[in-house]
């Protein structure tokens, strides 16, 4: 597209400070933004098409850092690795992908998938086959014998298709790194942590400092974005330590951690939606998650709260990410969800959290790219409110509040449309969610004939 467009904002916030313009416009060639100036020092000229959100709110499209496209709104962790043929998981991530277009969000980063996936979904949307957001592309995640994403038994492995790599020495680690960087990654991610526990519940690292030492200088020598799942104290301390650039969660980071991920320059994605959602919506049914598991998650959800307050307070960036892709987290349902929580739980303005939605997680998942802010020579990548986020970041969980989304001032199709869940996912051959005693049988209230 190379003709010029005025877009006329009632209101506009451009991400990259808390300045909310009033009657401005943006000037806009080539799916890029020339400048952004008062609209009465901008008159129609003929021949230069407009975009009228003169009565409107507009800011930049949202970015969600933690998009799992490919696990297809998954109850079980064998519904994402085993069930679906990769090619139908690539057609499903795809039409995931546009839902998340619709609800804002003009970019995400897709931090462990199947295969190629996420930079199969990236490559099309790019050479304009599909709609979808500018996509940040990982391959599966490393990991290693106690690691997330390792659930099988030994004796069973880990399946092609899982969205993990289990690695059994460094040396495979470094050529793992190699072979995803080879087949057109962004980013790689390791998971710190994420089974094994010591008697006093704390996480242990699933690698050594040694070990993500050398990870970590692989990913970046060869000019990638470090990314790690982080829930324990030693994964986030190990992380810091090494340089990764986006931790996840973080919830038991200690201050020799928080320490370190501030010296290195790190930035921490709390990611609290899953975790927030999960106690909302899934540990109120006693029969599918017993009372010890909610008392861990709501133990969890307040030690992060802890810590991340302190990360805000020692001035580290921390994007916007939801988890989106499990069955508590449907795409395109909960991504401005974890705004409300910056403002609620972590004690961000509402201004500083759309910062963090725009222009801060543009820095660090993409920093060779323009998004995140509407300012000369950056994507024009834009949504149109019908209310004020700067007032309540809550509106932007209303559809009927995101009146267009536009992606380089080329407006987006009508939102999204219905599909079947249980077609897309929950292949996984359950019979049961009880076990049926007599006594248990008894406490239901149930008949036998």
């Amino acid at each position: 597209m190379d003709e010029r467009r005025l877009v006329r904002c009632g209101r506009l916030f451009c991400g990259d400070s808390d300045e909310v313009l009033t009657d401005h416009t943006l000037v806009v060639e080539g799916g890029l933004v020339v400048t952004v100036v008062p609209s009465a020092s901008m008159p129609a000229a003929p021949g230069v098409a407009e975009i009228d959100c003169s009565g409107d709110f507009v800011m930049p499209g949202l970015i969600d850092v933690h998009t799992h496209l490919a696990y297809g709104n998954a109850k079980t962790e064998e519904d994402i690795d085993i069930y679906a043929p990769m090619e139908f998981r690539t057609l499903r991530g795809m039409y995931f992908a546009h839902q998340v277009l619709a609800a804002g969000y003009t970019s995400i980063v897709v931090p462990g998938s199947s295969g190629m996936l996420a930079s199969s979904v990236r490559d099309a949307v790019d050479a304009g086959l599909f709609e979808g957001p500018r996509t940040t592309a990982a391959g599966p995640y490393i990991t290693s014998r106690q690691g997330l994403t390792d659930w099988y038994p030994t004796w069973i492995g880990v399946p092609s298709t899982s969205i993990g790599r289990l690695v059994k020495s460094r040396d495979e680690a470094i050529e793992e790194i190699r072979r995803q960087v080879k087949d057109g990654v962004d980013a790689v991610k390791i998971a710190l942590d994420g089974i094994l526990r010591r008697p006093d519940g704390e996480y242990v690292a699933a690698f050594t400092l040694d070990e993500t030492r050398a990870m970590v200088d692989e990913i970046h020598r060869l000019g990638k974005i470090a990314i790690a799942h982080c829930r324990g104290r030693e994964a986030s301390l190990y992380a810091g330590i090494a340089g990764v650039d986006l931790i996840f969660h973080a919830s038991y980071m200690d201050d020799e951690a928080l320490e370190a991920i501030v010296r290195n320059g790190c930035a921490i994605s709390p990611t609290l939606t899953l975790l927030r959602n999960t106690i909302d919506f899934v540990t109120t049914k006693a029969e599918t998650y017993p009372d010890s598991r909610r008392m861990r998650y709501l133990a969890e959800f307040e030690s992060a709260i802890e810590s991340l307050k302190r990360a805000k307070a020692a001035g580290i960036p921390m994007p916007t990410g939801t988890d989106s892709g499990f069955a508590v987290t449907p795409f395109g349902e909960w991504h401005a969800r974890e705004l409300e929580i910056y403002v609620n739980h972590l004690g961000f303005t509402p201004k500083e959290t759309l910062r963090a939605a725009t222009s801060v997680s543009a820095k660090v998942v993409r920093p060779k790219d323009k998004v995140g802010t509407l300012a000369t020579g950056y994507h024009a990548d834009f949504i149109v409110l019908g209310a004020d986020p700067t007032r309540d970041v809550s509106i932007l969980l209303d559809p009927e509040k995101i009146l267009a989304v536009y992606k380089g001032a080329e407006k987006t199709s009508p939102p999204r449309r219905g599909y079947q869940a249980k077609r897309v996912s929950d292949f996984a051959m359950t019979m049961f969610t009880d076990h049926y005693t007599r006594e248990r049988v008894a406490e239901l209230g149930l008949t036998r004939e």
